[in-house]
């Protein structure tokens, strides 16, 4: 269904792309078919739908952010809605509501009709309106100018996450240059104009001028460098309802809530407005300001500003779906991003609410519907960055129904996942230093190679065989903490299959061919006493 077909349109610059109407966001049917919807038909239809597969896991991390407060607003039994300020002062009323949105099944078509058809959201939800673009800024056309007063756009490639721009920029999908950009379908870049306000980079970016001085630096993105969790149903409308985050007690409940697309522009050298529940808290806290320029009919970006929207401090917020991490100085912060960190390895995090003293466990994994657990998975969604400028990989990782092994459903099945955890990370760790002791020992002439002798590590020389080995280990340690956690296993002992899994990791790292040389094999024994120290009754497991 294309644009004015079913909602009013306005003056389109360039041609619109309607991104109610457009199939712009790629998902999954429950029979199996994959399908492109607009942001109408994926709410009409989200009970048909199993999956998102938006293929840029940032850009899906930030659209749920962006469907989940418009799920708030849509999702009602009555004149009662999720986003409800009177209903969601009392937690008991609200998630009776939430019970009660739940069991219906689906969004009500009339409630979507109603909300994309509001007439002061007319424009709102086209990339390429001429007066309010969708999450963009229109004055930058005005702003982002030279030392002569000409246009200053950024490039395509700036846009793009994954392109390379200016020298020294690392490829990671294709090969694109500034001199020589690519256009980019008017999907994908809202996909990337998504990507970008969620985890763009801090620093040197296209100088906007608004006074005299003409500043050229910025924030990083409210989610930059982290990794974010959400409960996922079988079906795109209960995960929807879900991702409504629970009412928050320290939003502003006396000044009215507002995404961007809902609410004039405001000055970027205006204080920030109060931090309301749940739009602003989850499209609210950007720190970039894009426009992006179309060909001449509209289904591709060949340019696009990026900039920054605002140097006022921002406001402290608990973000619903992260982990926190307690840092050194006793504060928490939202768990950063690993590509090379399984899943797995944080479920203590997301099934014990005191699962460390140092973690804490995302909100929107918290008083989940009972009856719905053995159905949830966690679904996780990261962007491995640099608090600046360098992107190193993405990615999209799905549990298997574990939300049902909580701590309050399940207490047993949650320490056992913890005892489980801890078990496979102590024996990573001492795999780790085991492997870098024995490669000092089998290299290092000077080493003493008495059985006790105290070796010292270089933290600049670790050797190849300790990363050799994790690589090999974790795989396997996966392995074993499934076949460990099979429903109906039972088992006082946890620590043996990680260190049997270490062990075998061990000597595939070190290799058959080098253990005839008698430094190696000293060198081998030595760090395989330390792995199976571990299994001594006085360690964990």
């Amino acid at each position: 269904m294309r644009q004015g077909t079913r909602y009013g349109a306005r003056g389109i610059m360039g041609g619109g792309f309607d991104l109610r109407v457009e199939p712009w966001i790629p998902v999954r049917l429950r029979t199996g078919q994959p399908a492109r919807v607009g942001l109408c038909e994926l709410f009409t239809r989200a009970h048909e739908i199993e999956d998102l597969e938006v293929p840029v896991p940032p850009a899906a991390s930030g659209l749920m952010r962006i469907l989940a407060p418009i799920a708030a607003r849509i999702a009602a039994e009555g004149a009662d809605t999720l986003d409800d300020p009177d209903v969601a002062e009392d937690i008991d009323d609200w998630l009776d509501l939430r019970e009660r949105v739940l069991k219906a099944g689906r969004f009500d078509p009339r409630a979507v009709d109603a909300y994309f058809g509001r007439e002061d959201l007319a424009g709102r939800f086209d990339l390429f309106d001429a007066e309010r673009p969708f999450l963009q800024d229109p004055r930058l056309r005005a702003e982002c100018v030279d030392a002569k007063g000409g246009p200053n756009p950024s490039g395509v490639n700036k846009l793009v996450m994954g392109r390379p721009t200016g020298v020294n920029g690392a490829v990671l999908f294709g090969h694109f240059t500034d001199t020589a950009p690519v256009a980019v379908p008017a999907a994908e870049a809202a996909w990337h104009l998504i990507a970008q306000l969620y985890y763009g980079p801090s620093g040197q970016c296209t100088p906007r001028r608004i006074t005299e001085h003409r500043a050229g630096s910025g924030d990083a993105a409210p989610l930059r460098k982290s990794v974010s969790y959400f409960p996922w149903a079988p079906d795109l409308f209960t995960t929807l309802v879900l991702a409504v985050p629970r009412p928050d007690s320290d939003a502003a409940w006396e000044t009215p809530d507002a995404c961007p697309w809902e609410e004039d522009l405001s000055s970027p050298l205006d204080p920030l407005p109060p931090l309301t529940w749940p739009g602003r808290m989850l499209t609210g806290r950007f720190r970039h300001a894009a426009l992006l320029v179309p060909a001449e009919d509209g289904r591709t970006v060949t340019d696009a500003y990026l900039t920054w929207s605002t140097h006022e401090p921002p406001h402290r917020v608990r973000d619903p779906y992260q982990v926190l991490d307690r840092r050194r100085d006793g504060d928490f912060q939202p768990r950063e991003a690993d590509g090379a960190r399984a899943l797995w390895r944080d479920l203590d995090s997301l099934l014990l609410k005191d699962s460390r003293q140092d973690a804490r466990l995302p909100p929107a994994l918290e008083h989940l519907p009972r009856r719905l657990l053995p159905l949830l998975r966690v679904r996780a969604y990261g962007f491995d960055q640099d608090g600046q400028q360098k992107d190193s990989v993405w990615f999209r990782a799905t549990s298997p129904q574990i939300l049902q092994w909580q701590e309050e459903n399940d207490a047993q099945m949650a320490y056992l996942v913890k005892r489980c955890h801890t078990a496979a990370e102590q024996t990573g760790d001492r795999l780790d230093l085991a492997a870098r002791i024995a490669w000092k020992i089998a290299t290092d002439t000077s080493a003493d190679l008495s059985p006790k002798a105290k070796i010292k590590l270089d933290a600049r020389k670790p050797g190849p065989w300790a990363a050799a080995a994790l690589t090999r280990y974790w795989p396997a340690a996966e392995r074993e903490f499934w076949h460990l956690t099979e429903p109906g296993r039972a088992t006082d002992r946890v620590g043996k299959p990680f260190v049997d899994a270490a062990l075998t990791a061990l000597d595939e790292a070190i290799g058959q061919a080098n253990r005839a040389d008698i430094r190696v094999a000293r060198a081998r024994h030595r760090a395989r006493g330390l792995l199976l120290a571990l299994l001594q009754p006085s360690a964990t497991g």
